[in-house]
């Protein structure tokens, strides 16, 4: 059996022309059909604002991935790259980076990045954001990575955060890296066992609208 996913919107009732003497016929038939529309508004307003308000409301969201081992030179703002869409709504992924809004709003941007060192020292990484090809102020996260356990043992680390943001509709965020020595990498593991464990994504992003923007 079908089941339904989406809040009914009640068709403008179709009313029927009045006489020009009073008929009981006329007036049941014009009650009967407001008293649908009604019913119809009612069960509407319910699935909104009832008990189970809002399971039926389809918000813009996006979620993001890549599988990907990426790096850079020592010092040098480098693009995140995203390959995968896994879900989307309204927001999408444009040229391996760019993540884009249709609808304006606040939106709530989430990422997680795997990241590794093989070199002797410590080393750090930074991650900020960009809007439009603009730095973000205020979105630097630096990110301190011990020395490698050995040369075959690299150290290993997860780092995630979240932001707001303000977008108009055709916006779209990118998140950056840099690091302090290009032996810092941000890798992908494959599935691997003792216990089994799934494959690791490099990075993961997600974006989902909170609001309309303030008037």
């Amino acid at each position: 059996m079908a089941v339904n996913t989406r809040i009914i919107n009640p068709a403008t009732p179709n009313l029927p022309l009045g006489t020009d003497q009073y008929e009981r016929r006329y007036q049941d038939q014009y009650s009967n059909v407001l008293r649908l529309y009604f019913n119809q508004l009612r069960n509407s307003l319910n699935e909104l604002l009832g008990n189970a308000g809002g399971k039926f409301l389809a918000f813009p969201y996006g979620a993001f991935s890549d599988y990907t081992s990426q790096s850079t030179t020592a010092n040098t703002a480098t693009l995140l790259a995203l390959s995968n869409t896994d879900f989307s709504n309204e927001i999408t992924l444009e040229t391996g980076s760019k993540i884009t809004v249709a609808n304006s709003g606040i939106y709530n941007l989430q990422f997680s990045v795997q990241v590794q060192n093989l070199d002797n020292a410590p080393q750090d990484v930074f991650i900020w954001l960009r809007q439009n090809g603009t730095d973000i102020s205020g979105s630097t996260g630096v990110v301190g990575l011990p020395a490698r356990k050995n040369p075959g043992d690299p150290s290993h680390d997860i780092k995630g955060w979240n932001y707001f943001l303000s977008m108009n509709a055709g916006d779209y965020v990118q998140i950056y890296w840099s690091t302090t020595n290009a032996s810092v990498t941000v890798p992908t593991y494959a599935a691997s066992g003792t216990p089994t464990k799934p494959s690791t994504a490099s990075v993961v992003a997600t974006l989902s609208f909170v609001s309309t923007l303030p008037p």
